[in-house]
C-alpha cells in the first residue's frame, strides 16, 4: 500500500499517466539522459580546468581552476538544476555546463579577466535572463517565432547532435586542410577500435529502436559499454590525450579501481560579479555580457524547442506546459553555474536521449539530477561509459528528431529558405544560436521584401536586428576600440 501511495503522489505531481508514461519508463529515461550527459563531468574540467598550471586555462593574473574541483561543482550544479527543472517545470530536460560558453570563457574571457571576474559576468548574464523570464518577455519572444521556424530548429538540433556524435566518435574527422575540411575516419577509412565500438552501438541501438524494444537506448548503452570494456582490456588502446587519433576520445572504458571519491567544493562562491567592469571598463564588459547573453538565451531556447517537440509536449505554436517556469530555471542555472565556477548551466540537447527512451515528465529529470549528485562521490563510475558510446546514442536520437521536418512546407520558398538555413547552419557552425539567428534574419528579410511584412511579429524584427549586431560584434568592438 505504501508503494501504491508513493506512485500515486508521483503521478499527481508529475502527471505521468496523463502524458502517456509510466514510472519505470521515466526512470529509464532519466538513466539514459544521465549516461548521455555524464561526459560533461569529465570534459568541463578539461576545458576550463587542468591538473597543473602549465596545461590549464590560466587567467590574466595566472590563476587557474583545479580539475577535481571543477568536476565536483560541475556535478553539483548540474544535479541541483536538473532536479529543479523536473520539480518546478515538470519537463524531462537535463541541465549542465554548456559547452559553447565554457569554451568562450576558457579561450576568450580569461585572457583579459581573472576566473572569478569571468564567472561574475556569467552570473550577470544569468540575472538578465531570469529577469526577462520572470517578466514574461522571454516567453513572448518564444511565442513570436513562427511555427515553421520552431520545427526547423528541432530538425537542426537533431542534425547538430548527430554531427556531435559523428565527431566525438571519430567517424567524422577534420582533414587539416581547407578543402575538404572533413573526412570519413582517418584518411577516409575506419581504422580505430573506438570508432568501431561507436558503429556497433549505432547498429545495435538502431535495431532495438526499430523493433520498439522497451529500454532500447539503455540496453544499447550498457551492452556496448560492456563490449568496449572487454575489448579495451584485451587490446589496451588507452585514451588519446589529444595525440593518438586511434585511441579513445576522452576516457578509456575500464572497471574503476575505486568507487568513492570525496568532492572538493571549494570553488563555490569564488566569483566577482563586478570586477570585470572595473578591470576592462563598462563598455567592454557589457559587450562580453551581450555575447554571453546571446549564446545562453537562444541556445537554450533552441534546445527546449527541439526537446519539447520530440517529447510530444509542444502545442502547435511550439509552447509547452511549464514553459515560463522552465525558462526561469534555465536562467537560474546560469547564475548557479557562474556562482560555483562551473560555467553557465543550460538545457542539454543530450536530454533527447532520455526522451527517445520514453521520458515525458520531470520525474526523469529528478532521476538524472540525483545521479549527477551521486557522481560527486562516485566520480570513477562516470568514466566507465566511453564518449563513443554516448555518441552512438546521439546519432540515433538525431535520426528520431528528423521527423519534425514533415511540419515544414518546403514548397513555399518564403518558408523553405529560412528553415533550410536554420537547419544547416547549426551543425555547420557547431552552434545552435547561430542557426536560430540566421533563420530569424532570413525569415524577416524574405517576408518583408516579398510583401509579407505585416505578418512579422514586432518582437521578431527586434530580435533579428539584435542578431545582426551579434554577428557583426567584431567590427563594432574594433570601432569602439575594445
Amino acid at each position: 500500500m505504501a508503494r501504491t501511495a508513493i506512485a500515486s503522489r508521483l503521478d499527481g505531481w508529475f502527471h505521468i499517466r496523463e502524458r502517456g508514461s509510466t514510472i519505470p519508463q521515466e526512470v529509464r529515461g532519466g538513466l539514459v539522459t544521465f549516461f548521455a550527459m555524464a561526459y560533461i563531468i569529465v570534459l568541463n574540467p578539461l576545458i576550463i580546468g587542468g591538473f597543473s598550471p602549465d596545461q590549464a586555462a590560466t587567467d590574466v593574473e595566472g590563476g587557474w581552476l583545479q580539475n577535481g574541483q571543477v568536476a565536483a561543482v560541475t556535478a553539483l550544479v548540474g544535479g541541483l538544476m536538473t532536479i529543479a527543472m523536473g520539480v518546478v517545470a515538470n519537463v524531462p530536460f537535463g541541465l549542465a555546463a554548456g559547452l559553447g560558453i565554457n569554451s568562450f570563457l576558457a579561450f576568450s574571457l580569461v585572457g583579459e579577466l581573472t576566473w572569478p571576474e569571468a564567472m561574475g559576468l556569467v552570473v550577470v548574464n544569468g540575472v538578465l535572463i531570469v529577469l526577462l523570464s520572470v517578466t514574461g518577455l522571454r516567453r513572448r519572444i518564444f511565442e513570436a517565432i513562427p511555427g515553421e521556424l520552431k520545427s526547423a530548429i528541432a530538425v537542426g538540433v537533431g542534425l547538430f547532435i548527430a554531427f556531435i556524435g559523428f565527431v566525438d566518435s571519430g567517424f567524422v574527422r577534420a582533414t587539416g586542410s581547407a578543402s575538404p575540411p572533413l573526412q570519413l575516419g582517418e584518411g577516409g577509412s575506419i581504422v580505430s577500435l573506438p570508432t568501431g565500438v561507436f558503429l556497433l552501438g549505432v547498429v545495435l541501438m538502431g535495431i532495438l529502436v526499430a523493433r520498439r524494444v522497451r529500454g532500447a537506448l539503455l540496453i544499447g548503452i550498457v551492452a556496448t559499454t560492456v563490449v568496449a570494456i572487454v575489448l579495451e582490456s584485451i587490446l589496451q588502446v588507452g585514451p588519446s590525450l589529444g595525440q593518438d587519433p586511434n585511441a579513445w576520445n576522452l576516457n578509456a572504458p575500464a572497471l574503476p579501481g575505486s568507487l568513492v571519491a570525496l568532492p572538493d567544493l571549494s570553488l563555490v562562491g569564488r566569483v566577482d560579479p563586478f570586477g570585470a567592469f572595473a578591470r576592462i571598463g563598462p563598455v567592454a564588459a557589457s559587450m562580453l555580457v551581450f555575447t554571453l547573453f546571446f549564446l545562453n538565451f537562444f541556445d537554450a531556447m533552441g534546445s527546449m524547442t527541439g526537446l519539447a517537440k520530440q517529447a510530444g509536449l509542444a502545442a502547435k505554436d511550439g509552447t509547452f506546459p511549464g514553459l515560463k517556469r522552465a525558462l526561469i530555471v534555465e536562467g537560474v542555472g546560469a547564475v548557479a553555474g557562474g556562482g560555483a565556477s562551473a560555467s553557465s548551466n543550460t538545457v542539454f540537447i543530450d536530454s533527447a536521449a532520455g526522451i527517445g527512451e520514453g521520458a515525458r515528465t520531470g520525474l526523469a529529470s529528478v532521476v538524472t539530477g540525483v545521479l549527477f549528485l551521486a557522481a560527486m562521490f562516485l566520480t570513477p563510475l562516470t568514466q566507465v561509459v566511453p564518449l563513443e558510446v554516448a555518441a552512438a546514442t546521439l546519432v540515433i536520437v538525431g535520426a528520431l528528431m528528423m521527423s519534425q521536418i514533415r511540419e515544414i512546407d518546403f514548397t513555399e520558398f518564403r518558408v523553405a529558405l529560412p528553415a533550410f538555413l536554420t537547419i544547416v547552419v547549426m551543425p555547420l557552425t557547431y552552434n545552435i544560436a547561430n542557426g536560430i539567428g540566421i533563420g530569424f534574419i532570413a525569415w524577416v528579410l524574405v517576408h518583408a521584401v516579398s510583401g509579407r511584412a505585416r505578418t512579422i511579429s514586432p518582437l521578431l524584427w527586434i530580435v533579428a536586428g539584435l542578431f545582426v549586431v551579434f554577428f557583426v560584434r567584431g567590427p563594432i568592438e574594433a570601432l569602439l576600440g575594445l
